[in-house]
């Protein structure tokens, strides 16, 4: 057995504890909810990934009939983030009266329904039954906190990767600099390192409001820093002006940078 191999088993085999044994909820937008994707983060488990998904669902007239059959009983209130009522919203699941054939086995489909704020877009159904719908499918058990309310407030968090998009066209991907498609993949796969390395950045190195500041915010604070790089004894040293008001964010993220394990080889 070569030494790739040996790896490979050990990954499968848990030895890889971020990608294995590690609960992996995959989240997207209706452009998710393709048969075909679904299949494959399913298939996922079958190499010791194990995933789960929740995605939207488009509101069909399939959907939206198996929505009027509801009976009223079946409606719980929704919730916001921080657990408190959500005020005009409701959540019931539709999956016994809609049809998932073809979909991962345990596949649920759930609904919200909310009274619309004001200049929302709405379908024509919508704007008759005055209320805003809103479908997702996954397959998250009931058992485990897999409760209705708590899975759809989970799946409106993924609205986020919006400010994410939003980064990233700032960051380098919202514009492209040759008509050649070799030159913007390229340069598609360096604005994605970029975008990579402010989150690992937030992540593991800043507190506070710095832990969630968009890339706009850490170019001015942290990265265009006016420092000074020195040499002094047995080491290098970088003087920041006294006056900068965030040198000691700067200086504890380098302390927290230094003091992170090797990567394993």
């Amino acid at each position: 057995m070569d030494r790739y191999e040996q790896q490979r088993l050990e990954r499968g085999s848990g030895g890889d504890a971020h990608r294995h044994g590690t609960p992996i909820l995959v989240r997207a937008d209706s452009a998710g909810s393709a048969k075909a994707f679904l299949a494959h983060v399913r298939a996922l488990r079958e190499r010791g990934i194990h995933t789960f998904f929740s995605v939207g669902y488009p509101v069909t007239d399939h959907v939206r009939n198996a929505i009027r059959v509801l009976p009223g009983q079946v409606w719980h209130p929704a919730l916001e983030q921080n657990g408190a009522l959500r005020a005009g919203a409701e959540v019931a699941e539709l999956t016994g009266p809609a049809d998932l054939t073809g979909y991962p086995d345990g596949t649920r489909i759930i609904v919200r329904r909310e009274r619309p704020h004001p200049g929302a877009q709405l379908s024509l159904s919508d704007q008759d039954e005055g209320m805003r719908h809103q479908v997702f499918l996954t397959d998250m058990p009931v058992t485990g906190g897999g409760s209705t309310q708590h899975l759809e407030v989970r799946h409106r968090a993924h609205a986020r990767i919006e400010d994410h998009i939003r980064c990233g066209k700032t960051t380098g991907f919202g514009r492209f600099p040759s008509r050649h498609f070799a030159i913007n993949q390229a340069w598609l796969e360096l604005s994605l390192t970029a975008i990579d390395l402010p989150a690992w950045t937030r992540t593991l190195l800043l507190d506070s409001e710095l832990a969630t500041a968009e890339p706009k915010k850490l170019r001015y604070r942290l990265l265009h820093t006016a420092a000074r790089i020195t040499s002094g004894a047995p080491r290098l040293r970088l003087r920041i002006a006294a006056t900068w008001p965030w040198r000691h964010e700067l200086t504890a993220a380098f302390n927290r940078l230094i003091a992170l394990p090797r990567p394993a080889t």
